[in-house]
């Protein structure tokens, strides 16, 4: 089983509003960055870099990072530097990207120098991941929305083939065109690091992801669609001619670990406060409808189960517009109804687990026997959490949790990509 560390890296100003339930509310591309403070930033950046390092201590196989742009609640605006960084100052964890918004890159040939180069760095410790983004980077970066979806196949295709093809060669796609193709930075890893794609809601993604045979990152999505999604995951690969095992599926969602039960519930409140992922209802966020269904972004017709969840959240957010056809198949009109909600609605469908080493390791064997993912991120330290209620956390991780999940993932048989090879289904070496 592979084991991941992860937080959205929140812009944190206790003095100003930003953090806590009476601050001021956030609307998605509704702020001024004349409201940023670059020297908070800075001691938010190093906060975050130090505790990256600290949970590769801790023994987390992987260190996660995501990119969002030109909002408080993801400070990850150009992750691949803080890849960089930590290409350098970490020995062994893996350093996962996911992942790099492909259709918003102009020059993918840069994209593919940068990543070779932090892959290099970390001595062959990169898995890069990419996706499509949201209406978010498309406005923010000028992307065209109707064509996300092309862009995307398209850069991967390209990176790809400047990965492992030797050049210099030409390109004349629909998107891209270059005279001259020939990266001198190659990756470390043969023929190119590991590919791993995150989401949440579409059908194609996923498809698409089984026929390449790349693991699929479900995004803190509730556990019975989850489960379906993966299934649907699973008749794909089989329509392709190969059975899709442990080391396809991979699951990121919310735990923190505290000394006591009262700490604990303490600091996972704090997921909710703040400027955190406002996708996610009862935090303090609100997306704009128009932002999030730009034509082609998402198609209303190719949904996965997992999309019911983020309904109930556009009927009491305006995620959505009225009448927008997001019902998914076999979704259950109850469970959108009781959605995400608040601490305890979330905590009840374990959405967030918090507790002591001794509480949470259950909870966290319930989800891998439910899901079977090879692959898991805890998501923690995020909203108005401070860098002592990552610590804590980060500390009985190590000491308590990570070596009991350890055992839970050889009970059950759950296999990673690191061992088992997600193109061959044959074991890899260690």
């Amino acid at each position: 089983m592979f084991i991941g560390y992860f937080t959205e890296r929140p812009y944190q100003d206790f003095d100003s509003g930003w953090v806590g339930s009476t601050g001021r509310e956030i609307e998605d591309l509704g702020m001024t960055n004349g409201d940023y403070n670059p020297r908070i930033g800075a001691d938010l950046y190093n906060r975050y870099l130090d505790e990256k390092v600290y949970a590769e201590e801790m023994g987390f196989d992987g260190l996660m990072l995501n990119e969002h742009h030109s909002t408080p609640f993801c400070m990850g605006g150009v992750m691949n530097v803080e890849a960089a960084i930590l290409a350098r100052i970490t020995k062994r964890a893996k350093i996962v990207l996911l992942g790099n918004v492909l259709p918003i890159w102009e020059d993918p040939l840069w994209l593919a120098e940068e990543l070779a180069e932090i892959d290099m760095i970390s001595r062959g410790r990169l898995v890069t991941g990419w996706v499509r983004g949201t209406g978010r980077e498309s406005v923010a970066h000028n992307s065209q929305a109707p064509f996300n979806w092309e862009r995307f196949q398209e850069a991967h295709d390209f990176v790809v083939k400047a990965w492992s093809t030797p050049g210099p060669f030409r390109w004349e796609g629909e998107h891209y065109q270059y005279r001259y193709v020939n990266p001198w930075a190659r990756p470390y890893q043969e023929p190119h690091p590991q590919i791993w794609i995150p989401g949440v809601m579409s059908r194609n993604t996923v498809a698409w992801c089984a026929e390449q045979r790349y693991p699929y990152i479900m995004l803190a999505t509730e556990l019975e669609p989850t489960k379906k999604s993966f299934e649907y995951y699973d008749e794909v690969a089989k329509e392709q001619g190969y059975e899709a095992g442990t080391q396809h599926h991979g699951y990121l969602f919310k735990v923190h670990v505290d000394e006591t039960e009262e700490l604990a519930e303490e600091a996972g409140r704090k997921y909710i406060a703040g400027p955190a992922n406002p996708f996610l209802e009862g935090n303090q966020g609100q997306v704009r409808a128009n932002l999030q269904n730009l034509p082609g972004l998402t198609s209303r017709t190719s949904l996965l189960p997992t999309v019911s969840t983020f309904a109930a959240a556009a009927r009491g957010r305006s995620l959505v517009p009225t009448g927008a056809e997001v019902e998914a198949p076999n979704s259950d009109a109850q469970d959108q109804a009781d959605f995400l909600g608040t601490y305890e609605e979330q905590s009840k469908k374990y959405s967030i687990i918090s507790g002591t080493p001794k509480t949470v390791i259950p909870k966290i064997r319930h989800v891998l026997e439910t899901l079977r993912p090879g692959s898991i991120f805890f998501w923690d330290g995020d909203g108005a959490m401070t860098h002592e209620d990552s610590m804590r956390s980060l500390r009985l991780f190590g000491e308590e949790v990570i070596p009991a999940v350890r055992e839970m993932g050889k009970e059950l048989d759950l296999k990673g990509p690191f061992e088992v090879d997600t193109q061959t289904n044959e074991p890899m070496e260690a």
